[in-house]
């Protein structure tokens, strides 16, 4: 099973978020309006395999993202006539150099693999068009003096280029060669469960061991392959490469540097949209085709925005889970409670999922434990990136990692474990209860051991969303301790809560400088991961109250404007029960329309609805919550999604959850 997964990862695993955002994954993303290149932007289109009469041999072959002869004809030949115009990876350069100007719809064509149709297909349909191209040759595959391992399969060498052909191809300045690694291009043992990921990004986990490849290691590994292929490509075709084309789309900031220092300070990966001028080189977007587009899928892989740049809010339906709900101490059992997980959100079909990466069994929102290995936190099972595999690449779902920011219960001992905030003394009584353990985020310290535990995850999981917990939150009467007192000497507030709270000017000022300062905390999180997951989405919780009473900044250090202008979506806590609200349905509507009443609002906000009313400990029934998504959308909301997912006694129902939630059952369009 794993040696299989391996095989059909570039077509389906790594890309799962990508496709799905191109309308071919399981649920199917709504049609994004087309969005017009800005000058000097180019595209990049990743072809694989070419063959004769694909349609009728395709179940025997082993690339699901082969493409028939006749029907690249007819992609090379529209592009023509349609005043797409196929340039070079040296006329890239030179318009970023100062140089002449890309001619607009300019497109690269790139073909990865080095499978022999390049040379025996594409090649005479390059010199019949005049069409430049990129080919990405993996070296270890043309070395190989007998048969190719390919995934599970060992395919003949003669399926692949000869150097010969490499180099007749290279000598008609038509071709340019890239590498797409030494012997990168699979999967290695990720995790304790066995799951396979791919070799550039995975820190390989030793099963005789039970250890993890160190860091250093890790680097060192990367580094030696991306230098070796490289220098094999040399020696075989008199060139170095300037192009490395990561295997499967999987890179990260590690190895951008690692192909810079092999002389490869131009990389390609597989997220769809337009390269325009600000888009470094170093991460040049791609966009995969696959067998089953044609000219009408072609026209919109080209217009298609990208969701990194901002251009476009992807239509949101999530369901937010809690690991605790698989995690067991049987492994056997566990392994039955991500099967039902699994075979559920195959069944509801929604966009995102929202996991769980911390534990949290009493329910209290602190994390005393984690499910991913670190430095600080004991680990309750190393899970998280099991179970975010498996969602990703069996349903096809973008996973969002939810975090806490602040909430984390060191061990007894441990050097930041008092760097908590602090209630201020002379505060009323009562003032800061109900809030929950949190580090200070104005305590260096802190900041550096939350800061290593989100670079721990980064690096044992992969995902593609962070949500940050709602536990982000200052009241009017916190932070009190030495390090924060220090910051509000800095903002020139003093460092007297009590003389802050009594001035109208200072009161406010403090709360927009702490609900800043939050934001620009949980930015640096977000970065930290990004260079370990470059195609991150973020979203962060907000209290309704600060949307429904704009006073209530400072009671919680939180805006919706802020959010709105910091993340790519706020996951509003749309729940009338928690609130304590009368009636559910007014609540509702009137969050609505103060979201709607807020400019751009309705493209990044996730209304997130309660299964549960946790003051009675009943649940919401199904109906209930499916009519309150539609009632949502009937006001204009966008995105919503509810918490949490009961997979075990399903709640809320399949049957009715599904027609309001799935954009498979029921589509929204723009």
């Amino acid at each position: 099973m794993v040696n299989r997964l391996v095989r059909m990862l570039c077509a389906w695993l790594l890309l799962a978020p990508a496709l799905h955002a191109q309308g071919l994954a399981q649920a199917p993303a709504p049609a994004a309006p087309a969005v017009a290149d800005v000058p000097g932007s180019f595209r990049v289109l990743s072809y694989h395999d070419v063959r004769d009469q694909l349609r009728s041999t395709f179940a025997a072959e082993p690339e699901a993202t082969a493409v028939d002869t006749a029907e690249l004809v007819r992609q090379f030949s529209w592009l023509r006539e349609n005043g797409y115009q196929p340039v070079s990876v040296d006329a890239i350069e030179r318009a970023r150099a100062g140089g002449p100007a890309l001619p607009d719809k300019a497109v690269l064509l790139t073909f990865d693999d080095g499978y022999r149709s390049v040379y025996t297909r594409v090649f005479p349909l390059l010199k019949l068009f005049n069409y430049p191209a990129l080919i990405a040759l993996v070296g270890s595959w043309l070395e190989s003096a007998g048969m190719v391992a390919y995934g599970d399969q060992s395919l003949p060498r003669d399926r692949f280029v000869s150097w010969d052909e490499v180099r007749e191809m290279q000598a008609s300045g038509l071709v340019e060669v890239a590498s797409h690694s030494h012997d990168l291009h699979r999967g290695i043992i990720a995790n304790p469960q066995g799951n396979s990921i791919p070799a550039t990004i995975a820190r390989q986990y030793a099963a005789a061991t039970g250890a993890y490849e160190t860091e250093a290691a890790y680097r060192a590994r990367v580094a030696a392959d991306l230098k070796a292929g490289a220098d094999l490509l040399q020696a075989r075709t008199g060139r170095r490469p300037r192009v490395m084309v990561w295997p499967y789309g999987a890179y990260n900031q590690v190895g951008i540097e690692a192909a810079a220092q092999a002389g490869m300070r131009i990389t390609m990966n597989l997220e769809p949209g337009p390269n325009p001028p600000a888009q470094p080189l170093s991460a040049i977007r791609r966009t995969l085709v696959m067998f089953n587009h044609t000219e009408s899928e072609l026209i919109e892989l080209l217009r298609q925005p990208s969701q990194l740049d901002g251009q476009v809010r992807p239509i949101e339906r999530v369901v937010h889970v809690d690991l605790d709900y698989v995690y067991d101490p049987d492994p056997e059992q566990q392994e039955k409670n991500l099967s039902l997980l699994l075979e559920r959100i195959l069944r509801i079909r929604p966009s995102s999922v929202y996991l769980q990466a911390f534990a949290d069994p009493d329910g209290d929102g602190v994390a005393d434990q984690v499910y991913f290995p670190n430095r600080h936190l004991p680990v309750r099972a190393d899970l998280f990136s099991r179970v975010a595999w498996q969602l990703r690449t069996r349903t096809g779902v973008r996973v969002y990692a939810w975090m806490p920011a602040l909430s984390f219960r060191l061990p007894t001992g441990h050097a930041a474990a008092a760097s908590v905030v602090r209630v201020d003394p002379e505060a009323p009584a009562g003032a800061g209860v109900n809030r929950q353990h949190r580090l200070s985020p104005f305590d260096a310290l802190a900041r550096r051991t939350i800061t290593e535990i989100y670079q721990d995850l980064a690096r044992h999981a992969v995902f593609g969303g962070l949500l940050f917990h709602d536990d982000a939150t200052l009241s009017d009467h916190e932070d009190a301790s030495p390090a924060a007192l220090r910051q509000y000497r800095a903002w020139g507030l003093g460092d007297s809560l009590q003389g802050i709270r009594a001035d109208a000017q200072k009161r406010r000022a403090f709360a927009e400088k702490k609900t800043a300062h939050l934001v620009d905390f949980t930015l640096e999180l977000a970065r930290e991961v990004r260079s370990h997951h470059p195609a991150l989405l973020t979203a962060r919780n907000l209290f309704a109250r600060p949307v429904l009473e704009p006073e209530a900044q400072e009671w919680f250090a939180q805006s919706l404007e802020s959010f709105l202008g910091a993340y790519d979506y706020t996951a509003l806590m749309a729940m009338p029960w928690m609130e304590g609200a009368a009636d559910a349905d007014a609540w509702l509507d009137t969050l609505a329309a103060r979201v709607k009443a807020v400019p751009g609002a309705q493209e990044r906000v996730v209304f997130e609805l309660q299964s549960v009313d946790w003051r009675s400990g009943l649940r919401i029934p199904a109906q209930v919550m499916a009519a309150q998504m539609r009632r949502l959308h009937a006001t204009g909301a966008r995105h919503f999604g509810y918490y949490p997912d009961d997979f075990h006694n399903d709640h809320p129902a399949e049957e009715v959850i599904r027609p309001a939630l799935s954009l498979e059952a029921h589509p929204v369009r723009r």
